[in-house]
């Protein structure tokens, strides 16, 4: 796991304007054959989690799973670790608003879309439904969040919103949560709950 991370890093760093060595001689020297593109950290926790409980290490199978810190990078990070690059297999998560973005990015790296699928809001509302919102709550409340979710339901902004929406919106008010609830919401689901593009994403790895 410290070797894929140090990998992860040297990708970001790659992304970023520096070399391309590093990433490249990790690529080799862990047998790196397939990268997971995520937007974002919490997205991260949620592909872990699951392929933990499902008893996979994606490190031994030579699968990284890089969050990218936006959906507007895909077009780079496609380009470093894809076909013009690494040469890597391309899998990955977007948002429906996104897709855009990943479509773009996918075509000039003249890498294939299949692999990614699309979470139809993203992938806290995904888990949010597959779980309903009374289990979502429960978890909040195990959490010791009771207090700060009590005082975001009585800001006059979020008054008359689903409840969807609001434990959305909530999870994503402090730095840390949405990736804390990230593992948490994928620990708490039972295999059968387990939303569609998560699923098949794991799958198709």
């Amino acid at each position: 796991m410290a070797d894929m991370q140090a990998f992860r890093d040297a990708v970001s760093g790659w992304a970023n304007g520096g070399p391309g060595g590093p990433a490249s001689d990790l690529a080799v020297r862990l047998g790196v054959r397939t990268a997971v593109l995520l937007e974002g950290a919490s997205d991260l926790a949620a592909v872990e989690t699951l392929a933990a409980r499902r008893g996979r290490d994606l490190a031994a199978e030579g699968v990284c799973v890089v969050p990218m810190g936006g959906a507007m990078s895909v077009g780079r990070y496609a380009g470093l670790l894809g076909p013009p690059g690494l040469g890597l297999r391309l899998a990955g998560l977007c948002d429906e608003r996104e897709q855009r973005f990943f479509d773009r990015g996918l075509e000039r790296a003249r890498a294939p879309h299949q692999g990614f699928f699309v979470c139809v809001t993203d992938l806290e509302d995904e888990l949010i439904r597959a779980l309903g919102t009374a289990r979502v709550e429960e978890i909040v409340r195990a959490e010791g969040d009771l207090r700060a979710w009590q005082t975001f339901l009585h800001q006059p902004a979020h008054h008359n919103r689903p409840r969807q929406q609001q434990l959305r919106r909530f999870l994503g008010t402090k730095k840390g949560r949405k990736i804390r609830y990230g593992h948490l919401l994928v620990e708490a689901l039972d295999p059968e709950q387990v939303p569609t593009p998560l699923d098949a994403l794991l799958t198709s790895l």
